[in-house]
């Protein structure tokens, strides 16, 4: 039976074309704030680290009542880094919008998440956002839209989408450019015309598929999914269907359904809606809810493959335990398993020894998210250079390779290209579009690109947009040069002075400020050319008591190059650290100890 007073929906688009500010005013126009609450910008956007750098991480739930019809809408991330939280909502719904910038058009992550609907089959509805702009090109971008459905190899039907016109920031939409409408009433009806109602039946087996987990402090953890059939009440038995077994006898403390930004304590949940509950204990994604008499598991959710891993280690620096409050390995491996538990894109890996952890998912960008929540969380960890996962084949050893976009200044096309071929990147196409800008295209093995992208930055003096997308594996391309510069690293405990730092101004560029406190084997700088350098950073001038007309003349000190966790994880080389507390980020060798390191470069050197 048709669930008519249903819909279920994903908002799905590239990275900044709009998704969580279109969300905000559906949310406004539907009678989920009050006429004069203050409401902040990007509402969905829950997360600190989502709200700093003005991306959707995590895949969230809301519902709005439009004309007696609840439309459940699933956020999503709009970055390939992130392409698991993708893959998990579009399970849930019947439907996705999908937004596109109206000068930009459709970018390498709408191809990503295009994709993943156009695969399960699911009708589209084209939202092309921000008409306001003075660039907009509006009939190009449908075009290009059109393009891309064709080239993904849509079915006739999903192809036959309707179009809406939409300016998220003033929660406007047209059917028409340039219609008489001044609010979101044209999008919400076609959402009800457009995306059919789930098909369900209350009197079934109920079968619910976890697809999300969250976390209350006051009911503990929180599984999401969307009940395929029957129903589910409080105070009734139903069984867990795990990966390995079943589990019966499983009782509820509560049911819950979503509306706004909040959810609803129910008694009992329908077929074909989108619920939490909580009261399970050890519940992870992929596991099914269903019948305590009769249980009928549903197939498990199966995502891309991870193409990066790192090794996670225990802070063993001499300054470990000064900062954060969870310090040992038991403490670093509950919360990266409590990670995986609520990620699926994220595997841990156990090693022989028991200090460190590998950890493999999608990109830096994701790895970088995870790092930096777990300091704020108050840990204490090392973390080594991305490497890729490789595979084999018929004795062939396989790595990942991706299409890089980019989009820069053609002033810098002839050293972006030098740039790219060094790390073994293949150009495909360019595009001057006589506006001074140029769209490259290549394809780069997946190594190429682990530390490029501050690299690319400084290159185009931060005037390039670059993108990248998974294509395929391509057998092993040969050593690619990283990093070129060595690294200069200080080889005594103490604090940086004035008089140190000037001294290594002609040796390279520092990465640490005046009066900061080092150790034996902490990387300061960025030395000018190959191979590193032990330098005393704490070196004071000697005083006498001479007085020379010139010895109270300030010096004056290049600023020094602060990096972020992500600058500090690309920048790192093969034998380096990066290490991360609540309060700060050094870069330090692996082996501390200088007289061993030289040995064991000679070692390899010999090798």
């Amino acid at each position: 039976m048709k669930k008519e007073h249903l819909r279920n929906v994903a908002v799905i688009a590239h990275v900044d074309h709009g998704k969580t500010t279109l969300l905000n005013a559906l949310l406004k126009q539907t009678g989920v704030f009050r006429a004069n609450q203050a409401v902040e910008d990007r509402v969905m956007d829950s997360m600190d680290l989502e709200k700093e750098r003005g991306i959707t991480i995590t895949a969230k739930n809301t519902a709005v009542d439009y004309n007696g019809v609840k439309i459940n809408i699933v956020d999503t991330p709009g970055h390939a880094d992130f392409g698991g939280e993708v893959e998990r909502s579009l399970n849930m719904v019947d439907g996705a919008m999908l937004l596109v910038d109206a000068s930009e058009g459709p970018l390498p992550q709408t191809r990503f998440v295009l994709k993943k609907a156009l695969a399960l089959h699911l009708p589209i509805i084209l939202v092309i956002n921000k008409i306001d702009r003075s660039d907009a090109r509006i009939e190009e971008v449908i075009n290009d839209t059109y393009d891309l459905f064709i080239d993904l190899g849509a079915e006739e039907h999903q192809i036959e989408f309707p179009i809406l016109y939409t300016n998220a920031k003033t929660g406007e939409s047209h059917v028409k450019p340039g219609d008489s409408s001044t609010d979101m009433q044209p999008l919400l009806q076609t959402i009800i015309d457009c995306i059919p109602a789930p098909e369900a039946s209350d009197d079934d087996i109920p079968r619910l598929l976890i697809t999300n987990l969250d976390y209350d402090s006051y009911v503990g953890q929180i599984a999401i999914g969307r009940l395929q059939s029957g129903r589910l009440e409080m105070n009734s038995n139903y069984s867990l269907c795990t990966e390995e077994k079943t589990i019966t006898g499983i009782r509820f403390s509560a049911l819950y359904t979503f509306y706004g930004l909040t959810k609803k304590a129910a008694t009992g949940v329908e077929a074909g809606d989108i619920i939490a509950l909580s009261g399970v204990d050890n519940v992870s994604i992929g596991d099914t809810i269903t019948s305590f008499t009769d249980p009928q598991p549903l197939p498990r959710l199966k995502v891309d493959e991870p193409t990066v891993s790192m090794m996670f280690y225990v802070n063993n620096g001499p300054f470990a335990g000064t900062e954060g409050k969870y310090l040992t390995s038991r403490h670093l491996l509950e919360r990266l398993e409590k990670e995986a538990l609520r990620n699926v894109a994220i595997k841990i890996k156990r090693l022989d020894r028991p200090d460190a952890f590998e950890v493999c998912g999608r990109g830096e960008l994701q790895m970088a998210v995870l790092i930096e929540t777990m300091r704020r969380e108050g840990y204490e960890l090392m973390v080594s250079r991305p490497q890729v996962i490789t595979k084999n084949e018929g004795g062939r050893t396989l790595e990942p390779l991706e299409r890089l976009f980019l989009d820069i200044p053609e002033a810098f096309v002839g050293r972006i290209t030098e740039k790219i071929s060094a790390r073994k990147g293949r150009l495909e196409s360019l595009v001057n579009k006589g506006s001074g800008r140029v769209s490259m295209e290549f394809l780069i093995p997946s190594r190429g690109l682990i530390g490029f992208r501050s690299q690319f930055l400084t290159d185009t003096k931060g005037g390039g947009v670059m993108n990248t997308l998974l294509e395929d594996y391509t057998p092993w391309c040969g050593p690619i040069p990283q990093r070129t510069t060595g690294v200069l690293v200080a080889d005594r405990p103490g604090r940086v002075t004035t008089y140190a730092s000037y001294a290594m101004e002609d040796r390279g560029e520092m990465i640490v400020e005046v009066g900061t406190q080092v150790y034996a084997g902490m990387v300061v700088g960025e030395r000018n050319r190959v191979g590193d350098m032990n330098v005393n950073i704490i070196k004071e001038k000697k005083l006498t008591n001479m007085r020379a007309s010139t010895s109270d003349t300030t010096i004056i000190l290049r600023p020094p190059r602060l990096l972020s966790l992500d600058q500090a994880i690309e920048f790192i080389a093969e034998d380096e650290l990066v290490e991360v507390t609540p309060q700060s980020v050094r870069l330090r060798k692996m082996e501390l100890d200088a007289q061993r390191r030289a040995t064991l470069h000679k070692a390899n050197r010999d090798s």
